[in-house]
């Protein structure tokens, strides 16, 4: 049997579903915490990471309906996901949530709910109000959290609001309902390094995390980042350097976590850099090809829980 190289989000939908399943982004009228007193994350521009989204004033409805139609016709899809997107979808009135939830959980053909959010805006009664959609609308339910990096001494530079506790205790949280868990990662942060990469897929592995959406870092234009990027206070490290710790990571997780993504997508328009100016697709090619050359694959290094050290006996 031919081992794959790693587990695509895409088969993790077919597995679940039984046939394509595509998410339909969401874009709220709502805010951050952490932009309450300020820019919010160095990295995160005005527009939030909802570059593609329809405008905030949309009615969800409308989003959703108007996005299905034209997913339907381009990729024949039959089942979709409602994806509560841009900036922190946890953090409203919970009268608020339930009626955005509702909205979405009405809409034909929405078999699942996806809520992007912040570990630091996990709370019991935003939980059991999804819980409560999912067994109104026989829905599922999955729950994104950004974290970045497990390293805090990072998540502290790049203004993030919260640290690793934060997500522990989200997961932790989150682990008491039938949700599924997708963090977002990104691997060549300027202040990480190489074990930096190997213990956030150590910290996600060990929390038993389904899904992760891996990110290459982007200097969106008008942000903190960016202003550092253009000083040279801060560089990028090479495309090479990156796949060695895409490898890394793959093969610190377990083979049955599902990979949403390996590389960022942005508008070109809106980044003075994203993936070494090329094409995630030809990224994606160049690195699955690197993978196949070294005998590399998701899982290779997946040796490290359930009492490792005793196997030494």
């Amino acid at each position: 049997m031919k081992t794959r190289l790693y587990y695509p989000y895409s088969d993790f939908l077919k597995d679940k579903y039984g046939e394509k399943v595509y998410k339909l982004p969401v874009n709220l009228p709502i805010t951050c915490p952490n932009r309450l007193d300020g820019p919010g994350c160095i990295f995160c521009a005005d527009a939030g990471t909802g570059f593609e989204a329809a405008a905030s004033d949309v009615s969800v409805p409308r989003q959703l309906t108007e996005t299905r139609k034209l997913i339907r016709r381009r990729y024949n899809a039959y089942k979709y996901i409602a994806y509560l997107q841009n900036y922190t979808n946890t953090f409203m009135p919970l009268k608020q949530f339930k009626t955005y939830l509702t909205e979405a959980a009405q809409t034909e053909d929405v078999v699942e709910i996806a809520v992007s959010t912040r570990p630091d805006c996990i709370r019991r009664d935003y939980l059991d109000a999804l819980s409560e959609i999912a067994a109104a609308y026989n829905l599922s339910i999955t729950i994104e959290l950004g974290l970045q990096t497990a390293n805090y001494h990072t998540l502290e530079k790049i203004r993030r609001g919260h640290g690793l506790a934060e997500f522990i205790d989200a997961v932790s949280q989150i682990r008491q309902y039938d949700f599924t868990i997708c963090t977002h990662v990104i691997l060549n942060l300027p202040w990480d390094d190489r074990l930096d990469v190997v213990e956030t897929a150590k910290i996600l592995s060990a929390l038993h995390v389904d899904i992760v959406k891996i990110h290459s870092l982007y200097i969106a234009k008008n942000t903190i980042l960016c202003e550092a990027y253009k000083s040279g206070t801060i560089s990028v490290c090479s495309k090479e350097e990156y796949f060695e710790r895409l490898i890394l990571f793959l093969e610190h997780l377990p083979p049955d976590m599902a990979v949403e993504r390996l590389f960022s997508r942005i508008p070109e328009k809106d980044a003075v850099f994203c993936n070494w100016h090329t094409s995630w697709w030809k990224l994606k090619d160049e690195f699955t090809g690197k993978m196949c050359t070294e005998g590399s694959y998701q899982g290779k290094r997946f040796d490290y829980l359930n009492g490792s050290a005793l196997r030494k006996l």
